[in-house]
């Protein structure tokens, strides 16, 4: 019986301490990003554009150009990764085509990004000629996004309970009204994680949008989606690597922004899954 409780003691410490371990570096990074990119902020850093190559001004273009982005991947990749993941749940048959459309997906997401950022330049940027622009950047990162945006639509379908399926066809409805009406309000909060996740990775790419339309110093916001635009990954990268004497407060300040660029469409998913639980609860 001691012997029992000391190694139910000695698990649940390794488990405690392997999850210090994952959560203190993040902690520390968030501290430190803080601390030195503080002094940067302020209403004028945010609110104006960039001036003598990101050294003086702000990074309003910057910000806006990353919504822009978001926005752009989230409704090309969405339904196409919502669609996708409805037929190979509900149609599709387990036959040799399934598994080689299951085996795509999975290489999908193991593409380095820098590769679908030559994608893009080579379909949308030189076959369709939409040019370097806003467009081509949004189609390339759903390019990206739709691995994870199929993979967790599927997920959170096939965790719907077969019963749910069963009583609606047993009162008459058609398979497509059970898996609008039913299956789908089930499935959203799993559906709405997985598109916050890709739109938090394509908030933080800098290789793919580097060669597709992203800009260091834009004239103004982009007015169209033909139009070149700034995002706050590449402007970080830029400012960071390639601006000799740029005070290191405003690169720190750029991060700072764009971490709670991210996590405002984490807590906006947050609400959204909250309140489709509460609904469907009663």
């Amino acid at each position: 019986m001691m012997k029992r409780h000391f190694t139910q003691r000695v698990a649940f410490g390794l488990l405690l301490g392997a999850t210090v371990l994952v959560v203190l570096p993040v902690v520390f990074i968030i501290v430190y990003m803080f601390i030195n990119g503080a002094p940067a902020l302020s209403w004028e850093f945010i609110t104006s554009a960039p001036r003598m190559a990101g050294k003086e001004g702000g990074i309003l273009p910057a910000i806006v150009g990353t919504f822009y982005l978001m926005l752009g991947t989230i409704v090309f990749a969405l339904p196409i990764g919502v669609l996708a993941g409805i037929y190979l749940t509900e149609y599709a048959r387990d036959n040799w085509l399934t598994k080689l459309i299951n085996l795509a997906i999975l290489n999908l997401a193991g593409v380095p990004s820098i590769v679908f950022g030559l994608f893009g330049l080579g379909v949308f940027v030189m076959m369709f000629h939409f040019g370097m622009s806003l467009l081509s950047a949004s189609l390339t990162l759903a390019s990206q996004a739709l691995a994870m945006t199929i993979t967790t639509s599927r997920e959170a379908i096939l965790s719907v309970p077969r019963e749910f399926r069963e009583g609606s066809l047993a009162v008459g409805a058609t398979k497509w009204q059970t898996i609008r009406h039913i299956v789908l309000p089930q499935a959203l909060p799993g559906i709405v994680t997985g598109a916050v996740l890709a739109m938090s990775r394509a908030a933080g790419e800098t290789a793919p949008i580097l060669v597709v339309g992203a800009a260091f110093l834009a004239p103004g916001l982009p007015n169209s989606p033909f139009d070149q635009f700034m995002a706050l990954p590449y402007h970080l990268y830029t400012t960071s690597s390639h601006i000799p004497g740029i005070p290191r407060s405003v690169v720190w300040g750029t991060a700072i922004v764009l971490l709670v660029v991210v996590l405002s469409f984490n807590l906006i998913a947050f609400l959204i899954r909250l309140r489709v639980r509460r609904e469907r609860l009663s």
